[in-house]
């Protein structure tokens, strides 16, 4: 089956453009003009990947990014936008999106970002070997239970669902529990790069899997200066 992208661009140009590359790398492509017109639907039909434009009628593409992911914490998300400072990029990352491109971009770039963001979905570094992630894996830490296979930390009664990459990092953290994982490493294996925005982006899912993680005394991820991370687990 075709991977399907929901592509939603309100530059009729633009769109025209992306939609056709991507339809002649063999990808099934629906198009959106507006974020209403987006949500509406991703509410319809399943999608393997979004590219949401952050300036957007009706609903800027943040504001759409943060309802998906209300109704899911998968799928991966890709921002366009023509605005590159560091706090939009910082804001994207925040509402829980995979990767983030400045325009003006090539369409070789987009697909290449696509392309690394599906593979890295399927398969993930854990101690040198490729393993699948959605394999049923079910890990105890602490007083959690983590759900990689249904992206979701449970305690208790209390059930957190997690995005794509929340589980990535929570797994590698996780497969160096209570040792040393410096942050080139961790930002190769999640991110596919260790450059200045991908670094910025991980210090915000840092912050968000510390607060995931608050309910149980005994975990802690600590963040050793000018190196990396160490996910600490009391036995």
């Amino acid at each position: 089956m075709k991977t399907k992208i929901l592509l939603v661009e309100d530059d009729i140009n633009l769109g025209d453009v992306l939609r056709d590359y991507l339809e002649l790398q063999e990808y099934e492509v629906v198009r959106a003009m507006d974020g209403v017109e987006g949500l509406e639907n991703f509410s319809l039909q399943p999608f393997d990947l979004l590219i949401l434009d952050v300036m957007l009628p009706r609903k800027d593409g943040f504001t759409l990014a943060s309802e998906i992911r209300q109704i899911n914490q998968q799928v991966p998300i890709i921002f366009l936008t023509a605005r590159g400072q560091t706090e939009d990029r910082v804001t994207g990352f925040k509402t829980g999106c995979d990767d983030y491109i400045t325009k003006p971009f090539s369409s070789e770039e987009l697909e290449l970002r696509i392309g690394a963001i599906l593979r890295r979905c399927r398969t993930m570094e854990k101690n040198g070997q490729s393993i699948p992630l959605n394999s049923d894996s079910v890990f105890a830490l602490g007083k959690y239970t983590f759900d990689s296979f249904n992206h979701e930390l449970r305690i208790d009664d209390k059930r957190i669902g997690l995005t794509t990459k929340e589980v990535e990092l929570l797994r590698v953290l996780y497969s160096h529990k209570n040792q040393l994982i410096t942050r080139e490493k961790t930002l190769k294996t999640v991110w596919g790069s260790d450059n200045y925005f991908i670094g910025r982006s991980m210090d915000v899912f840092i912050t968000k899997l510390r607060k995931y993680l608050k309910d149980d005394p005994d975990i802690s991820i600590v963040n050793v200066h000018g190196t990396g991370f160490r996910l600490e687990v009391k036995e």
